[in-house]
């Protein structure tokens, strides 16, 4: 018998990386998975493979930038499956232009929103359900950039990060007598298609050594099937080698400039 038989579980970002591996090792445990996303074909190829394993698995295209979405999703699982018990807050991005110096105002919204509003208005979402169930589970996967922001990912991604850790421990100070058990996930550097879009992608040695999507999932999988009388509101994972990250971070810092500032070295322009 799985830990999480009958148990309904929303996971952002569901298609590919972290969130992928998550969703088949709750689906493993017995969880109703619905999985969501912006692209409907790796969704659909996820749901496959949880079928496969005979898990039961939906699937649901989702814009996370948009509240009407998020509250629309969240009625259409409860009406059609039941009320969600775990959500899984995977899904996230960062802007193309790291710099504070140089990034737009656009790209610091965008990124906030995604990383950091979308699981707010996700968490307002499913909290009236499980609080009425008597609990739930609400996992967040932010990132050691909360905690050490530097120009790999970014000024607007480290703040969201940052911002939503704040916000899980909040929601564990305030609902936990009410059964709602929040975490907050801080991964280090992870091997996921995001790194496609750094500054400087990594070369696949680098890749080598970085985090397995699957370590992470593991991690959230732990998380949300404790017995119901313990929490891990904040969990570290990082690799366990630390790779020179330098010459990224140099990238980085020159990404948007324009092509007359002053200080900007002349092989970078």
């Amino acid at each position: 018998m799985g830990l999480l038989n009958g148990k309904i579980a929303l996971v952002t970002g569901a298609g590919t990386g972290i969130g992928r591996e998550a969703a088949i090792l709750l689906a493993e445990e017995g969880a109703i998975v619905v999985l969501t996303g912006r692209r409907m074909a790796p969704l659909r190829e996820v749901a496959g493979l949880i079928e496969k394993r005979r898990g039961k698995a939906f699937t649901r295209p989702l814009n996370i930038e948009s509240r009407q979405e998020i509250f629309e999703s969240v009625k259409w699982i409860r009406d059609g499956i039941g009320p969600v018990d775990i959500l899984v807050n995977n899904a996230g991005s960062a802007s193309k232009v790291l710099n504070a110096r140089f990034l737009s105002e656009e790209e610091w919204n965008s990124t906030v929103n995604v990383n950091l509003t979308a699981v707010f208005n996700l968490t307002q979402a499913v909290l009236p359900d499980m609080i009425a169930n008597g609990g739930g589970t609400v996992i967040t996967v932010s990132s050691l950039a909360a905690l050490n922001p530097n120009l790999l990912g970014g000024a607007a991604y480290g703040a969201a990060k940052a911002g939503v850790k704040n916000f899980m421990t909040f929601v564990h100070n305030t609902f936990r007598n009410q059964g709602i058990r929040a975490t907050t996930i801080l991964p280090g550097e992870t091997n996921t298609p995001i790194m496609d879009n750094r500054a400087r992608p990594p070369l696949e040695s680098e890749r080598a050594v970085m985090l397995d999507p699957h370590d992470v999932a593991r991690a959230i999988a732990l998380c949300a099937s404790l017995q119901k009388g313990a929490v891990i509101p904040e969990l570290h994972i990082c690799p366990t080698f630390m790779r020179d990250t330098s010459a990224d971070i140099e990238t980085a810092r020159w990404v948007g400039a324009p092509a007359d500032t002053p200080d900007m070295p002349k092989s970078r322009k």
